[in-house]
Formats: structure tokens, C-alpha cells, sequence
């Protein structure tokens, strides 16, 4: 390994979408990495979790929604360098999910029509998605 290689972080990432076509995003709470940033909402995969079954699990406990794996369509991935890590993160789109979504860590959350996704200051990972979700939706 090389003075330069980084350890890869896998953390998978939804663009949740309610029935008027808006996107769901969530505010890195202050005393995290890249606080006050806005974000796709999702975590970590742990060991022995799929990405799906981590992004299940994130949404139930992060804003209190209840989705299945077979909700989840996988959209495209951030690919990013850090200064200290590696991030691959898959983008899921989910429009199917029980409950109304509320910050269950008191993080701000926002519901955002595409065209204004910019809008949002979003870590450097998240921003090159912008553009995927605008020509979905």
C-alpha cells in the first residue's frame, strides 16, 4: 500500500421523493464532519449489511420511515477523494415508503423541487448527483 492510499468508505445514499416530484434532503448536524452542509440522506454500510439493507435501515432510524429493499432502484454513485478516506457511494431513488419523514437526530431536513437542488450547499460527493436527479425528474 502506498504513503498515498486511502481507506474506502462505503456509505449508500437515497434521493427519497414524495408525490409532488420533491426530493428529500437532510443537514449534517453540527459537531459532524462537513456540518451545515445539506445531503442525500442515508449512512454507512456496516459488515455484512447490503447497500439496500443499510439504506432501509438508515431511513428508519435517521427520519422514521418504514421502505423495503424492492422500493430502492438503484440511480447512479458518487465517486470522491478525501483528504483522509475514499468515498463510494451509491445513489438509490425511493418513492415508495410508509411514515412522514422528521430529523429522529435533530437534523433539519428539507423537502426541494430539483430545479432548485443547487441551492443547497451539498458536500463535494453529493453535488455531481444534482444533475442525474434533474433529468430523472
Amino acid at each position: 500500500m502506498s504513503e498515498t492510499a486511502r481507506s474506502i468508505l462505503l456509505v449508500a445514499a437515497c434521493a427519497l421523493i414524495d408525490s409532488d416530484g420533491r426530493i428529500l434532503l437532510a443537514q449534517r448536524p453540527e459537531g459532524k464532519s462537513l456540518a451545515g452542509l445539506w445531503e442525500f440522506p442515508g449512512g454507512k454500510v456496516e459488515p455484512g449489511e447490503t447497500p439496500e439493507e443499510s439504506l432501509v435501515r438508515e431511513l428508519h432510524e435517521e427520519l422514521g420511515i418504514t421502505t423495503k429493499v424492492a422500493c430502492l432502484a438503484p440511480l447512479s454513485f458518487a465517486s470522491h477523494t478525501y483528504e483522509k478516506f475514499h468515498l463510494l457511494m451509491p445513489l438509490y431513488v425511493c418513492r415508495r415508503y410508509e411514515g412522514i419523514a422528521h430529523g429522529k437526530e435533530g437534523q433539519a431536513l428539507k423537502w426541494v423541487k430539483p430545479q432548485a437542488l443547487r441551492d443547497y450547499p451539498m458536500p463535494p460527493a453529493d453535488e455531481p448527483l444534482i444533475p442525474i436527479l434533474q433529468d430523472l425528474l
